[in-house]
């Protein structure tokens, strides 16, 4: 749910912040990754795509293809 996200994107900002830690987390809602992350490695069956910041990942032609298939992208 949206209140959930909200909850958990609140948490990890609060961890990072407070705490100095890094997170390694594996999530599929690019809403909360590009919201608490600053490096993102984009995985598709098992294997690395690509990694850059989360606007870098989501641009990048091999993960679209990955996610949405592969229709042209011109």
């Amino acid at each position: 749910s949206v209140e959930e996200t909200e909850n958990m994107a609140w948490w990890i900002e609060d961890m990072q912040k407070d705490l100095g830690l890094t997170i390694v987390m594996v999530e599929h809602d690019m809403s909360l990754v590009s919201r608490v992350s600053n490096r993102v490695l984009a995985i598709a069956e098992g294997k690395p795509l690509t990694e850059g910041t989360p606007a870098e990942v989501q641009a990048n032609p091999d993960v679209i293809r990955a996610w949405l298939g592969d229709e042209d992208l011109g």
